[in-house]
């Protein structure tokens, strides 16, 4: 059977070649030449059509074989290879004269940053930090802040309460500010109160460049004797210019809010990184309303405190020259590394 002999011949001359190949690109040849969809395998493969009925299967068989061995002997000298053709033996010793490489380390986020940057210069004004839960009752959210049943505020659209079987919704929410911990320490302690506490609030606010449904805040609470308006103004001024530099400009704007009288809203001038520059909003403040202080049994004619909450992540914003609220959830390392 010519054929059985050209079969031998075929996996002698494959061999042969294979023992030369020294590069990998040379090993990709070798296949493409004897293992390929047009190479000498085969073309063997489509003689077999004209072989005699009776010696096809021992052909077939032969051929399968010399598909099999070649293939396996392919994959031995592949193995064999490392990189530019170096046996893969002696690929694996490292050259210890060579300049290591440096593992790449991971780093607080911006965000953690910031709230660790605040909470220390707080901290050199005498301010404690304070904690609370994330998952609040309306009395703490709402009741004691003088902020009553009818008011908007606590609508079921501007909040996110959690249903607790029955249908409608619960007395129970995540908190919408950071003002609940101010109700919290109030309760356990009598004045004087310094404190800040920084946390997650909700607020299924639609989002975009500057608003999230869910964000970060500082809320600052001092109540004592003789606490005032001028205060206040101070404390936050004086934190700005700490944080964001002596040059900040800042603002108050008449505001309201149920638990403050009288209330302001505090904006800093901030530049964009597209050049223009424009006031940002940065939270609220006031003087703590007579009847938050009644709700946590303290003598409204003998303290006075002021209180604000400003978000955290506009002050990095500002700070960094950030432009839209999303980056800083987007979880992109390409953006984190900067910070």
């Amino acid at each position: 059977m010519a054929l059985i002999e050209d079969i031998d011949r075929l996996r002698t001359q494959a061999e042969a070649e294979l023992a030369t190949v020294e590069t990998p690109d040379a090993l990709e040849q070798w296949r493409i030449d004897y293992l390929g969809s047009k190479g000498a395998v085969k073309a063997a493969m489509k003689q077999l059509k004209d072989a005699p009925p009776a010696e096809k299967p021992e052909l077939g068989k032969a051929l399968n074989r010399l598909k099999g061995k070649l293939t396996e002997a392919f994959e031995r000298r592949r193995d064999a290879l490392g990189a530019g053709g170096t046996p893969r033996a002696a690929a694996s010793v490292e050259d210890v004269t060579l300049p290591g490489q440096r593992p790449a380390i991971g780093h607080a986020h911006v965000l953690s940053q910031t709230i660790d940057e605040i909470s220390e210069i707080f901290a050199r004004m005498g301010f404690e930090v304070a904690h609370g839960p994330e998952v609040e009752d309306e009395r703490h959210n709402f009741d004691a802040l003088n902020i009553p049943s009818w008011h908007p505020a606590r609508d079921e659209l501007d909040n996110f309460y959690i249903d607790e079987g029955t249908g409608r919704p619960g007395r129970t929410m995540l908190r919408s500010q950071t003002s609940t911990i101010q109700i919290r320490v109030m309760e356990t302690r009598r004045p004087p109160v310094r404190i800040i506490a920084i946390g997650r609030v909700y607020r299924p606010d639609t989002v975009d460049a500057t608003h999230s449904f869910m964000f970060h805040q500082i809320e600052g609470l001092y109540v004592d004797e003789g606490v005032t308006m001028a205060d206040l103004k101070t404390c936050v001024d004086q934190f700005c210019k700490a944080y964001f530099g002596g040059d900040i400009a800042t603002r108050f704007r008449p505001s309201f809010f149920p638990f403050t009288e009288p209330s302001a809203e505090v904006d800093v001038w901030f530049t964009y990184p597209d050049g223009h520059e424009d006031w940002m909003e940065l939270g609220g403040c006031g003087m703590v309303d007579p009847n938050v202080l009644a709700a946590v049994d303290y003598d409204a004619e003998r303290y006075t405190g002021y209180a604000f909450g400003l978000g955290v992540e506009r002050m990095a914003m500002v700070r960094h020259g950030i432009s839209d609220i999303r980056l800083l959830f987007a979880n992109d390392v390409r953006f984190l590394r900067q910070f």
